[in-house]
Parts: C-alpha cells; sequence; structure tokens
C-alpha cells in the first residue's frame, strides 16, 4: 500500500466546498485532515453536512485557517475561497512549503492588469501568476505534475477550451467570430443568499445575464489564443438554468477550410486519445448535462452545418465536480505522482 496523503480545505462551507468533502470520502491515498471557516469553525463536518454522518471525515473538526497550523499538518491543501482572499493565503502557505491547489481566479489569468481590469481589485501577489499552473489536465499535464501551485480553471472555460482546442490546433476554424453560449446550474452562482437564485426566482424560467461583461471571458481568450498561435477575441453569453448542476456550452465557429464532419471527428478523436475524461460522442449525438452529472468528464459533440460553413461544437460538464471540485482533485493526484483519476467517479448521479 503506497503513501496517504494528507490534505486541508481552506473554505469548507460553499458547494466546492461540499463537493470536495464528498469527494474525499472514498479517495483511496488521500485524507482530509483540516478543514477551516471562520463561520463553523468549532462544528464537525457532518454537523453542516448531514450526509456524512457515520463517515471518518464527518467526525473531522472545522478549525479557523492558519497557514502555519495548515503547513505543518498537510501535504496539499485547496483553496475554496472568493478571489482576493485566496491569493493572500496561498502565499503564506507556499511559504511554508505546501502545494496548493486555487479553485479561486486569483492565479488563472497570466497578466496582472487584465486581472485587475476585470476583477476590479489589486494583485498583490502578482509575482505569483508566472509559477502558477493552469491546472486543465488535458493540455497541462506535465506541469501540473511538477508544479507546487496550481489555478483551477473556471467551470465555463473548462466546457469552452476543452470544446475548442482540437479545432483551433488543426486550424479548422477561424479565430474570428468565435461565440460561446453557455448555460449553467444555480450551484454555479454559489451558496450564498442572493434574490436571484431563490427557488421561486429560477425555477420554471431561464435568463441570461453578465453581458458581455463576464469574468470568466479573459480566462477564456487567453487559453484560446495560445492554442490558436494568435490573439482571439470572442463572444462569450452565459445563462442560468433552473437545475441544479450541470453546464451545456454551444460554441459557434466558421469553418477555416473544407473539411467535413468526418475529418473534423477524426481530428477530435486523435487529440483526446489517451484523454479519457473527454468523451468525443458518436456523430449524429450530442451531450447532455445528466450523463456527465458528478463526475469531470467532459461529453463533446461535433455539428458541421454546410449551409451556414459554421462547425457548432456542443460541450457539456458537471459545474461543480469537472468545473472546480473534481478537478481540484484531479490536480493534486498528478501533483502528488497519483493517477489522475485517482478517487473520482466514473458513473454519473442518475437519474
Amino acid at each position: 500500500m503506497g503513501k496517504t496523503f494528507t490534505a486541508g480545505l481552506v473554505g469548507v462551507t460553499g458547494y466546492t466546498g461540499m463537493e470536495l468533502a464528498r469527494l474525499m470520502t472514498q479517495h483511496p491515498s488521500m485524507e482530509l485532515v483540516r478543514a477551516t471557516s471562520r463561520s463553523e469553525a468549532g462544528k464537525t463536518l457532518a454537523e453542516i453536512y448531514p450526509f456524512l454522518n457515520g463517515i471518518k471525515i464527518g467526525e473531522l473538526v472545522i478549525t479557523q485557517p492558519d497557514a502555519r497550523e495548515l503547513a505543518e499538518a498537510c501535504d496539499i491543501v485547496f483553496l475554496a475561497v472568493p478571489h482576493k482572499t485566496a491569493m493572500e493565503i496561498a502565499d503564506d502557505l507556499l511559504k511554508e512549503g505546501v502545494k496548493v491547489v486555487d479553485l479561486s481566479a486569483d492565479f488563472r489569468i497570466e497578466d496582472k492588469a487584465t486581472y485587475e481590469h476585470w476583477y476590479a481589485t489589486e494583485h498583490t501577489r502578482s509575482e505569483l501568476l508566472a509559477e502558477a499552473v493552469y491546472g486543465l489536465p488535458e493540455l497541462y499535464e506535465d506541469k501540473i505534475r511538477d508544479a507546487r501551485l496550481i489555478a483551477n480553471p473556471g467551470c465555463y472555460p473548462t466546457s469552452a477550451i476543452l470544446g475548442l482546442a482540437p479545432a483551433l490546433k488543426n486550424n479548422f476554424v477561424s479565430t474570428e467570430d468565435i461565440v460561446i453560449d453557455s448555460k449553467s446550474g444555480t450551484s454555479g452562482a454559489g451558496r450564498g443568499a442572493k434574490v436571484g437564485t431563490l427557488f421561486c426566482e429560477v425555477h420554471d424560467s431561464f435568463k441570461a445575464y453578465g453581458l458581455p461583461t463576464h469574468r470568466h471571458t479573459p480566462e477564456i481568450e487567453q487559453e484560446v489564443s495560445k492554442l490558436a498561435g494568435a490573439d482571439v477575441t470572442l463572444s462569450f453569453s452565459t445563462h442560468l438554468l433552473p437545475i441544479d448542476r450541470g453546464i451545456l456550452s454551444t460554441i459557434y465557429t466558421k469553418l477555416a477550410g473544407d473539411a467535413d464532419l468526418d475529418a473534423i471527428h477524426a481530428a477530435y478523436t486523435k487529440f483526446y486519445a489517451g484523454k479519457p475524461h473527454v468523451r468525443v460522442l458518436p456523430k449524429g449525438q450530442l451531450p447532455e448535462t445528466r450523463f456527465v452529472r458528478g463526475t469531470i468528464f467532459c461529453d463533446i459533440g461535433l455539428v458541421v452545418d454546410p449551409r451556414t460553413h459554421r462547425l457548432v461544437i456542443v460541450s457539456a460538464i458537471d459545474n461543480l465536480c469537472r468545473g472546480a471540485s473534481g478537478q481540484a482533485l484531479a490536480n493534486a493526484n498528478l501533483m502528488c505522482g497519483l493517477p489522475l483519476a485517482t478517487g473520482l467517479p466514473t458513473a454519473p448521479m442518475m437519474p
């Protein structure tokens, strides 16, 4: 039996913290030994999450966040706290010699000025931006393995970047006039009480929001520009679905040549060969959020419209698992020298 790695979770009370606690219950090589919250310190995890009753992890007592104490107890620490807060504690933990997976946006955007423009706050630890590795395993697995600081991707960007990557790398589509039309379940808005995400506000309705200023826009543009080898400016539209979890992104692109669906599908299949958590669906089949719920799978469907000369890409992920906590755990696995999928579920939550 190999080594068991010890992990800490800073910010256990949000949906991403809840999801990470759920995933850690079945991890064979990583144990959650610290969970922190300023508001819930002194309680056990089972007291705030009754689904952990009778499970060892549920007995863990929540503490106040303290970088030195976390460093003494943990090999790796997950940060599930808001932007601005994360950069401060990440720096403290790194100085104590701990590996960090940050689920906030603080280290995703490489340019300090771009971050400060979109997030309207100063980046006080910008010296770490060049070191942070963007935690999308399909693109950066080797770098993730050697990293001590991971910028865990946003949920929407994960669906968009994985959907676009093979098309851009193979020059199938123009870098101009890309439109990403994304819909998310309400858990993507966080666990805090807000009128706009109350049941009666969301149920039996459907709305757009954050147009055209959603903060994930520069993150997507940064990564797809690398894939394209050119600066890409795109349209990114977000919508709120009356479901708990899941993201469906429909991506509209203009074909740059005469490639047909057979050639494009073959290229996607080749690009993601050996990357089993991206499933390129058979031709004629399109993704649904229910088939990825609770997993780190990203399902991709492809449609070529010869009439409009478009390649339409549809991708589906679970915003909490693939889009946050599950991807964070996959990154932690790689950083600890474990197989990427260790402890991660492969069957979706059904129905």
